[in-house]
């Protein structure tokens, strides 16, 4: 859909999987994110996803 096209895909999984990795990218996700098994650890990776998305990257206008 050519309106979704600018939303980013980030996709957070358990799978360490190298196909899961290539179908992910060739789905066009922007990135790929093993969660780590630590809820602490885990915590970190989503404010970082928050950061990197929200505070760091210029996206597109709508």
């Amino acid at each position: 859909d050519e309106n979704l096209k600018r939303i980013p895909v980030v996709v957070l999984t358990t799978s360490r999987a190298e196909e899961d990795i290539l179908k992910a990218y060739n789905l066009f996700a922007n990135c790929y994110i093993t969660k780590p098994v630590d809820f602490d650890q885990f915590v970190k990776i989503v404010q970082s996803i928050e950061n990197f998305w929200f505070a760091i990257v210029k996206l597109p206008p709508e």
